[in-house]
């Protein structure tokens, strides 16, 4: 009908106001079994959903009862799609007089770092470049290629055994970092494709687990150093962090280790064991009791490989016994690199600040080099990657100088280190936490 049809019975009916909710009522859900958040002042239930989130229940639970805004646009790249699987989450808005940040958050600081992230967006900072990755990907295998050629030509001698050792843990060190990339969905603008080639490089190249990973490493970086949310910062007892949790157990009296020696037996423990011992082994539980056959397949593709490559020349036991070196090899690497960026920065129960300033508190950065940023994989640009996760690692230079003019605007400490204070810093970290459990196991 033209503009002059029937506009009785026909007529739409209007919509009903959506309900408003203040913060007070918001933050009273909050618990496994009754889960609100905030995204751009709309409420969302997301109690029945949050077991279907790709990224894991536990990740989008750690915001439950708080604006999330800033974590799910760092998480993710086509907003416009996931929206869609969040229309029926919806029950509401904030109330027009609450604020838009909870807990007395700073909103200041918040308005300012998106607008840096829009200046990153304009600037283009977000595109990746294809090449960079493949290369990377090239040199990789191109290690794996010359290891096995070690061994072919030279023999199964103790000299080439050793350096196929040491090339092969060097390989393993860039494919965890290229992984890590993809990951974070910060190779192809589609997710679907960094997926695919995510559980190539962590499955084939590595023998691990994407989906063990993703959950891991996304609680990580929703809430970086936070007990109870950042999976990091549980040790087991076997380590006491931070200034908060050694003082607890002191007073507790909890002495599972003489913490006062932490920064010692760390050499014996820390490095050497975290792959092949407790990541290794968590990994292949992770996928038998999930029944993640997928990932498992994946994995199972590189111990087969790496088994038909090496059985030949070391048997069976031989084999196992190499591939335990590497790991152990690798071990040293992995955990120096991604502990000289956080265990020596704050690490505490949920303060509730606002994202860009609970990275900031949480992480530090290494000093810029070609080496740094190759034997990082570009995480000594830890406090860029972790305000722009799916930032591709080659433009994190690029927008370093805008985050250290925004932390001199607010008065936010910007920590950049040379490598090997970094990792010097990470044995001063241990020792003086320990020394406060001493002290408080004593005097307390």
């Amino acid at each position: 009908m033209g503009k002059g049809g029937n506009q009785g019975e026909g007529a739409p009916e209007r919509e009903a106001p959506m309900p408003t909710f203040r913060w007070e009522e918001i933050q009273k859900h909050n618990l496994r079994t009754d889960k609100w958040l905030v995204i751009d002042r709309k409420v969302y239930n997301i109690t029945q959903w949050s077991s279907r989130h790709p990224g894991g229940h536990r990740v989008i639970g750690h915001y439950a009862g708080e604006d999330a805004t800033d974590a799910f646009r760092a998480f993710h790249r086509d907003l416009d799609f996931v929206r869609k699987f969040m229309k029926p989450l919806l029950i509401g808005e904030l109330a027009p007089e609450e604020p838009s940040q909870d807990r007395g958050k700073n909103s200041q600081i918040t308005e300012d770092f998106r607008a840096l992230r829009k200046t990153a967006e304009d600037m283009n900072l977000f595109k990746s470049n294809h090449l960079f990755f493949l290369l990377l990907l090239a040199h990789i295998i191109v290690m794996e290629s010359l290891a096995w050629f070690t061994v072919f030509y030279f023999g199964n001698g103790w000299i080439p055994t050793v350096i196929t050792a040491f090339v092969l843990a060097t390989s393993q060190a860039q494919a965890g970092w290229l992984q890590h990339d993809y990951g974070h969905l910060s190779v192809y603008k589609k997710s679907t494709w960094n997926h695919i080639v995510h559980k190539f490089i962590i499955g084939h190249l590595k023998g691990a687990s994407a989906n063990w990973w993703n959950h891991r490493h996304f609680q990580h970086h929703a809430k970086p150093n936070i007990f109870q949310k950042d999976p990091d910062v549980n040790m087991l007892h076997v380590f006491v962090l931070g200034e908060w949790q050694p003082i607890e157990y002191g007073k507790k009296k909890l002495k599972y280790l003489p913490y006062n020696h932490q920064h010692e037996y760390f050499f014996l423990i820390g490095p050497p064991l975290l792959i092949p011992m407790y990541f290794q082994y968590q990994i292949i539980m992770t996928m038998i009791v999930r029944k993640d056959w997928v990932d498992l397949a994946w994995a199972i593709s590189y111990y087969a490989r790496f088994f038909v490559t090496y059985i030949p020349f070391y048997g069976v036991l031989g084999a196992i016994l190499f591939l335990n070196f590497i790991r152990f090899l690798e071990s040293h690497w992995f955990v120096w690199v991604t502990q000289m960026n956080h265990i020596v920065m704050e690490i505490d129960r949920e303060p509730y600040r606002d994202w860009f300033s609970s990275q900031l508190a949480a992480t530090c950065n290494v000093e810029q080099s070609f080496f740094n940023d190759w034997f990082s994989g570009h995480l000594n640009f830890q406090i860029e990657h972790h305000l722009f996760p799916t930032m591709p690692r080659h433009n994190f230079h690029k927008v370093a100088p805008l985050v250290r003019s925004l932390c001199a605007k607010h008065g936010i400490r910007y920590q950049e280190k040379p490598l090997l204070r970094a990792l010097q810093d990470i044995v001063r970290s241990l020792k003086k936490s320990g020394e406060l459990w001493l002290d408080a196991y004593l005097h307390k």
